[in-house]
């Protein structure tokens, strides 16, 4: 019984193993069909390979400008605003983004938001997820060890201090955990998306009979409001507000 499990476990890690090699050698041959010119075959490779759940900004990246050299540009953004999602960063992917950008059509004016939204956003960005749970961990340590000494302390002034460090670290954990948990949430809820067909019509309500308000073309990022069968409602960086069929965008 127990050789059993043993040859269980081994024909897994073989089976990883091989599966891993197998996916850097699809990397590899994607990269060296990109570099040749054939963006269309390598292309393919890279979706190939991010179906397997290998997923990495770098891929995203390379596939966003195979897309882009072939002149797909809603493609190309929407795999630049993937490698951008996982790695905010990424500054290749943020100039790139930007050029591809320059092909669409439409010129949506941002609304800004509130400075202070503006400000947490980004510095949210600065770390994954998991970054930001350890760094909570870590602060959580040095808090209870603060109150330890507040409490247990000999002196006056180094209870003080001990109170103070433990309160500060204290904050540093709540914020930690919060932005830990927004991290995670934006990766997981996709309420974004991007127009993939070179025009399509915003309809006042999720039927074809409603009334055309706006055209969007490819390349237009929007904000997924709701969903009603086949039909979306997206809200754009100005605000305006629409149906579109669902069939004519990609969630990043």
């Amino acid at each position: 019984m127990k050789s059993n499990r043993i040859i269980c476990i081994c024909i897994l890690l073989v089976s990883l193993i091989s599966s891993a090699f197998a996916q850097t050698d699809l990397i590899k041959k994607a990269n060296d069909l990109y570099s040749k010119g054939d963006y269309s075959a390598a292309s393919e490779l890279y979706e190939q390979v991010l179906k397997t759940d290998q997923v990495a900004p770098e891929l995203y990246f390379n596939l966003a400008n195979s897309y882009y050299k072939m002149n797909e540009t809603g493609r190309s953004i929407l795999n630049y605003e993937r490698a951008l999602r996982i790695k905010p960063a990424y500054k290749a992917a943020s100039v790139n983004l930007e050029m591809a950008q320059q092909k669409v059509m439409d010129n949506v004016v941002q609304v800004p938001s509130f400075f202070l939204m503006r400000w947490m956003d980004f510095l949210m960005k600065l770390l994954s997820s998991n970054q930001w749970f350890v760094i909570s961990l870590i602060t959580l340590i040095v808090t209870i060890a603060g109150f330890m000494f507040f409490i247990f302390g000999y002196t006056l002034s180094f209870r003080k201090t001990s109170f103070y460090i433990a309160v500060i670290f204290l904050s540093f954990t709540v914020v930690g955990m919060f932005f830990s948990g927004l991290r995670k949430s934006q990766l997981m809820h996709h309420n974004e998306a991007v127009i993939m067909v070179g025009s399509v019509s915003v309809k006042s309500s999720p039927d074809k009979s409603g009334t055309d308000l706006f055209q969007l073309h490819e390349g237009t990022k929007v904000k997924v409001k709701s969903e009603l069968n086949d039909w979306t409602e997206i809200v754009l960086g100005n605000g305006s507000i629409g149906w579109i069929e669902g069939a004519n965008i990609e969630k990043i």
